[in-house]
């Protein structure tokens, strides 16, 4: 289980990795990285997923630099907080909390 500290540890220290897909990401939802470790330091784990390969993630909801609200994946492993996603949620597959997933 990630515990959002060990999170706060690793980006204090730079051992972020971020991949060529997730760069491209934020590009075209227009997050900026400072965005993710803004999220990541004010933000609270609201999902886990212990079962992902190649190894265990997280949702992070917090904030963006500008305030608007934010979800951020991020794994950890060999000694580093790996981005794999961040995207602004809406109401579509979020309640309005925007922390609980709508039922399917």
């Amino acid at each position: 289980m990630i515990i959002i500290e060990d999170l706060h540890k690793l980006c204090s220290n730079k051992k972020v990795k971020w991949t060529t897909h997730i760069v491209k990401r934020l590009q075209e939802r227009g997050i900026e990285p400072s965005d993710v470790k803004n999220c990541i330091f004010n933000g609270e784990i609201i999902e886990q997923y212990p079962e992902d390969y190649p190894f265990p993630s997280c949702l992070v909801y917090g904030t963006a630099l500008s305030g608007k609200l934010i979800h951020t994946v991020a794994g950890m492993g060999d000694g580093y907080l790996w981005v794999i996603t961040a995207y602004f949620p809406t109401t579509e597959k979020w309640n309005d909390d925007l922390k609980t997933r709508k039922e399917i």
